[in-house]
């Protein structure tokens, strides 16, 4: 069995009160609309919103024994495009302060227009490159496959507490590209972690999940230092 409507998130997020119910129920119709004005995703994704976007960003809650999505934390999505993965985490995690940065204006706007409609007050859009982002430092990091770590990293250097978490969702063999990283950062390869998705998600929406992973890097404290 495949959904692909909200009934495939309910399974994984079963205690969501009526209110986080009614937004991720909305998002179908929300992302319809604007996907028609501004082209944030896919065409031939669009039927999939629900397992290839909302519930692919919600695996940074589900598939971590320890997320970092606690009362009181910050997060700042980079790259967020159509705002994945902050505003569903922001949906299912409103104690939570997120921060949703794209450096290009027209997706910032279909952020801006969904949070608007969902009321989703735990959520700040900014048109901003991350690298002159005048926020932070934030409990979390999150970001959906923008680009190579060894690129990524030094934008969001001092822009994690030492203690915080920085979570990325990819695809593929990540082997050589945290051998890279680790060496251009100077951060030990161990402190790279790498969860399969298809250990939670299975087979579900036709094998979507079987080569998407999350690496999180551990021991933040290697980027609150100067990278040289």
């Amino acid at each position: 069995m495949n959904p692909t409507n909200a009934d495939v998130i309910f399974q994984f997020f079963p205690h969501l009160d009526k209110t986080a119910r009614s937004r991720i129920e909305q998002l179908a119709d929300i992302y319809a609309y604007w996907n028609k004005r501004i082209n944030v995703i896919s065409r031939k994704d669009l039927e999939h919103l629900y397992i290839r976007h909302v519930l692919h960003s919600l695996a940074l809650s589900v598939a971590l024994e320890d997320h970092p999505f606690q009362a009181g934390a910050t997060v700042l999505d980079v790259g967020t495009g159509g705002g994945f993965p902050g505003i569903p985490l922001a949906i299912v995690h409103p104690d939570c302060r997120f921060v949703l940065c794209d450096s290009i204006g027209k997706k910032i706007k279909v952020t801006e227009e969904v949070v608007r409609t969902l009321q989703l007050d735990n959520v700040t859009s900014v048109t901003s490159r991350v690298e002159h982002l005048n926020q932070g430092p934030f409990n979390a990091i999150v970001s959906r496959a923008v680009t190579r770590l060894a690129k990524f990293l030094p934008w969001v250097q001092n822009r994690v507490v030492e203690d915080g978490r920085l979570l990325f969702l990819k695809g593929g063999d990540l082997s050589e590209e945290i051998e890279e990283a680790a060496k251009l950062c100077k951060i030990p390869p161990e402190r790279f972690a790498v969860t399969s998705l298809s250990d939670c998600f299975g087979t579900l929406g036709n094998g979507f999940f079987k080569t998407k992973k999350i690496c999180e890097i551990k021991q933040t404290l290697y980027l609150c230092t100067p990278l040289s």
